[in-house]
């Protein structure tokens, strides 16, 4: 949960992940705290490539802005760069929490496996 919600440009992300960690019976307080990948410093490094992955999948030109804190800019941003940003933060938060459980749970069969067999030993 806190993987793919770190992908998607919402307000109260960590809020959003915890809401759904209890009732799909995931671990609460991983699924929020890994939200915390996009934090203020990674956040546009990985937005900005979300963006790109978007223009690459819907194939669209990449088109040139730069970043106003203004409801204005928010508001026009929405129609030239918000398709493929959206897409792209899609794809990445599916990725991302998809590597995430697979990853995981291959890294928990390990350790399981690794402790059955030191007790046979």
């Amino acid at each position: 949960m806190g993987l793919f919600f770190a992908f998607i440009p919402v307000p109260f992300q960590m809020v959003l992940a915890a809401a759904l960690a209890i009732p799909l019976r995931v671990n609460l307080p991983i699924s929020v705290a890994v939200v915390w990948i996009t934090n203020p410093l990674t956040m546009p490094p990985i937005f900005y490539c979300s963006y790109l992955i978007g223009v690459l999948v819907l194939g669209q030109p990449e088109q040139h802005f730069a970043f106003e804190p203004s409801w204005q800019w928010f508001l026009e941003s929405l129609t030239t760069i918000g398709p493929a940003f959206l897409v792209g933060s899609l794809i990445c938060a599916s990725l991302a929490s998809a590597v995430g459980y697979f990853g995981v749970d291959l890294l928990w069969r390990r350790s399981v496996r690794k402790a059955w067999l030191n007790r046979h030993k």
